[in-house]
């Protein structure tokens, strides 16, 4: 291990320094949500998640570790999220623009007209799995069409919690099977095969994953609670139209956004673009808006510079007189995303404070030596995917530690590489939006506007796709086998 290779002193950590930061965080966890249930993420978890950085910070320091090296291992875990900082504040952003400029409530007043709600819940997986596909981000669909089917689903009276799962479950198909996905190239890389190989063994889950998920969403359609009355909807349309310049032109910031992504233009930037170019459009399509936003000040170039300016940094906020619509529209801004940053950043240098000081190989060796049957080796690699994803807080340490991890292993057992980039793709990148303090998770609940654990159940898209992967290992199904092979470490 890399201690073994530093200076004198060091010491490798024992079986006990490496759980007790998972004790630690499993009761500071626990206690958090049964001292303050779904309000815990508003600070008690992020406090939680540092705590638990100390105990990590202590225990590598009792082996040897100068406090420098802890400072480093934050400093390198913040810069590691440095990008997903900057798109959660576009994202706000992005979300109180658009609710300004009225490009959210036009695609709401349009999707109530379309969208049935005996098969609503089924459509938004489908809208967003072909979305997520075309652009290669479940992040940037769940920010923008998944926000505004959300909203749509509290205005036609069906569950917004189901239609989050569905919106999930939706996003990460496409995300997971598009060759746009960064997410995807870069399981690809680590494994070294081909991103089409890769995408192509990936069908034999996600797919069969989305058709149970649909299955799924069709009865919960069909068996759900009533839905809210023609008259009710109605009411809450003439508002919408009575309020907004309700116009196709609206939507121009969606397609502006879409193009950008095609194009792989950085997803920060992209999100940026879409924003201002919406707070201009909106100023001509929508003065009375951005005047009643800012009460007016005389002059319609300072009104709309400052209304644009306000609903980037503080979300817009309107009093409709229906509380349906208000709920809808009086979102976003980039201070939105205080709480959800604060709670990234607390995962993430945890779980680099973990892999640094060597507590997670620790825990993840005795595993590998333990799975001496190919089903066992692809559980191990499915529970040290998502333990990743619950102890590091971050979908690109749960992929990237165990695609590198048990790469060799697969190789010396003579499985095929594909084999190994399918279930770390199921067991890291689709599970990390099923935990509240993860990055993905917390991106999800922040944007749609749906805590993580009201829409836990209903993203069966995440447990189905991994669930089969680990079934394929155990049967053996659709599992590829090589020439047995020693792969060596590399250099570089």
């Amino acid at each position: 291990m890399a201690q073994a290779d530093g200076p004198t002193g060091l010491r490798e950590p024992s079986l006990a320094d490496a759980l007790l930061p998972l004790a630690a965080l499993a009761l500071l966890i626990a206690g958090s949500l049964a001292l303050f249930g779904l309000d815990a993420l508003d600070g008690p978890i992020q406090v939680a998640l540092l705590l638990c950085c100390a105990v990590a910070a202590l225990i590598a320091m009792k082996n040897g570790h100068p406090f420098t090296s802890v400072q480093e291992a934050g400093r390198g875990a913040v810069a590691s999220v440095t990008s997903a900082i900057f798109i959660l504040f576009a994202v706000g952003a992005l979300i109180g623009v658009w609710n300004l400029s009225g490009t959210i409530p036009t695609l709401v007043y349009y999707g109530i007209q379309v969208l049935s709600p005996g098969w609503y819940y089924a459509a938004s997986a489908i809208i967003c799995g072909i979305v997520a596909l075309s652009i290669g981000s479940s992040w940037t669909t769940s920010a923008t069409i998944g926000v505004g089917l959300v909203g749509i689903a509290g205005l036609i009276g069906v569950s917004p919690e189901i239609t989050a799962g569905a919106v999930i479950s939706g996003a990460y198909l496409g995300d997971k099977t598009s060759p746009l996905s960064e997410t995807t190239i870069l399981t690809a890389q680590i494994v070294k095969v081909d991103v089409y190989e890769h995408i192509r063994r990936q069908v034999w889950t996600s797919v069969p994953a989305f058709l149970i998920a649909l299955v799924v969403f069709f009865v919960l359609g069909l068996t759900g609670p009533d839905t809210v009355s023609d008259a009710e909807t109605t009411s809450d349309l003439d508002k919408l139209n009575e309020i907004f310049n309700i116009t196709p032109l609206a939507l121009l910031p969606i397609v502006l956004l879409g193009y950008l992504s095609i194009r792989k233009v950085p997803a920060s930037l992209a999100l940026l673009a879409a924003t201002l170019f919406a707070g201009v459009l909106g100023a001509f399509l929508q003065p009375d808006v951005y005047a009643d936003f800012v009460a007016g000040s005389g002059n319609v170039v300072v009104e709309s510079l400052k209304a644009v300016w306000s609903a980037m940094a503080n979300g817009f906020t309107i009093s409709s007189g229906i509380p349906d619509v208000d709920r809808l529209l009086s979102r976003g801004g980039m201070d939105s995303m205080l709480l959800t940053i604060w709670l990234i950043i607390g995962a993430v240098t945890f779980g680099a404070m973990l892999e640094e000081f060597g507590l997670i190989n620790r825990l993840v060796d005795p595993m590998i030596a333990a799975a001496t049957s190919t089903g066992r080796l692809f559980l191990t690699v499915f529970a040290c995917g998502f333990g990743l994803n619950l102890v590091a807080g971050d979908q690109y340490i749960a992929l990237v530690l165990p695609a590198r991890i048990f790469r060799f292993e697969f190789a010396r057992r003579g499985l095929a590489p594909t084999n190994l980039s399918r279930l770390a793709a199921d067991s890291g990148t689709v599970t990390s939006p099923l935990v509240p303090w993860n990055s993905c998770g917390a991106f999800m609940g922040a944007t749609l506007g749906v805590s993580t654990l009201l829409y836990l159940p209903y993203a069966v898209f995440c447990y189905a796709s991994p669930a089969l992967s680990v079934l394929y290992g155990v049967t053996g199904f659709k599992i590829e086998k090589i020439e047995p092979t020693e792969l060596q470490e590399e250099t570089a």
